[in-house]
């Protein structure tokens, strides 16, 4: 199988997926965060380096062939995949052989500002995007972006993008200690969320070496920053093996958590003793609560 393609892969967010590297030569990105798995690499704003439409389509349609059973074809890079060249025609390319697949694509959010790439992205049935911090310093210190990014244009680009896609919109906030592990930040970051109403909101920190001296945060701090995203379906990303101390909710402290904010299954099995959840099966049974799937993530909601 071509080096474009690898999978499939199993996510617990988005279920078996298919990904194409759109820069599998070499790392190229508006971007350089601190946590990147990547080795540091100077920041660009152009592809230099690009696989023809294609070569990516032949090895799609070899790799189609093989995996029958995935649940969504994933765009990504060695770097941001909205600076390849021909993503628009790529995009009408897969669609037409796509099939019942999803199509999502992985990007840093740096262009999204701009009419061209929203016109593009539009086209995807799942986008996700990243938005770690909305200080312009925490955003210039953790991502350190190319000098003709902006954090403000990102924001804007996000509030006139969600207003006109009609597929799901994904925003994720990998959180690095002593940098945007703050309440200061996370209220910040709220407070923009509200504005934008992204589907869903993955919350998780580093959890492969990065490419520079920078850490994670606990569980605990992950649910402590989340449970500030009041009234947002959030989804808590944590992959290290963790057997946390369950907690016991009554009826009514289940009911008051989840008006506050929903909380994915997986946030549920995390955090509820067995009593809890069943008192949370009971709602569920009365009509009290509902589950919505966002983006192929279950989240519990009261009705």
């Amino acid at each position: 199988m071509s080096s474009l393609i690898f999978g499939p892969i199993t996510s617990r967010r988005f279920g078996q997926s298919l990904g194409i590297d759109l820069s599998p030569d070499t790392k190229q990105c508006n971007f350089d965060c601190l946590y990147c798995e990547l080795k540091g690499a100077k920041t660009v704003i152009k592809s230099q380096k690009a696989p023809l439409v294609e070569e990516i389509v032949d090895a799609l349609k070899e790799a189609l062939q093989k995996h029958e059973h995935i649940d969504v074809i994933t765009l990504t890079a060695n770097g941001e995949p909205t600076l390849y060249p021909y993503l628009d025609t790529l995009v009408d390319e897969i669609i037409k052989i796509k099939k019942e697949h999803k199509l999502l694509i992985l990007s840093n959010g740096a262009t999204i500002h701009n009419p061209h790439i929203q016109k593009t992205l539009s086209k995807f049935d799942i986008v996700k995007l990243s938005l770690d911090c909305v200080s312009s310093h925490c955003f210039k210190r953790l991502d350190r972006p190319h000098k003709s990014i902006c954090i403000e244009d990102i924001i804007e680009g996000m509030k006139e993008f969600r207003a006109h896609f009609e597929g799901d919109l994904v925003i994720e906030i990998l959180v690095v200690a002593g940098l945007n592990d703050t309440e200061e930040e996370f209220k910040a970051l709220h407070k923009i969320l509200c504005e934008i109403q992204p589907n869903r909101i993955d919350v998780g920190t580093i959890d492969r070496p990065p490419a520079y001296d920078v850490q994670g945060v606990s569980i605990e701090r992950l649910v402590e920053l989340a449970n500030l995203l009041e009234n947002l379906d959030v989804c808590i990303a944590y992959k290290k093996n963790y057997i946390p101390q369950k907690r016991h909710f009554t009826h009514v402290e289940i009911l008051d958590l989840l008006k506050r904010r929903p909380q994915s299954f997986e946030d549920i099995q995390l955090c509820f003793d067995e009593e809890s959840l069943i008192f949370l099966k009971d709602l569920v049974d009365k009509k009290v609560l509902h589950v919505k799937n966002i983006a192929g993530v279950n989240f519990y909601k009261v009705r």
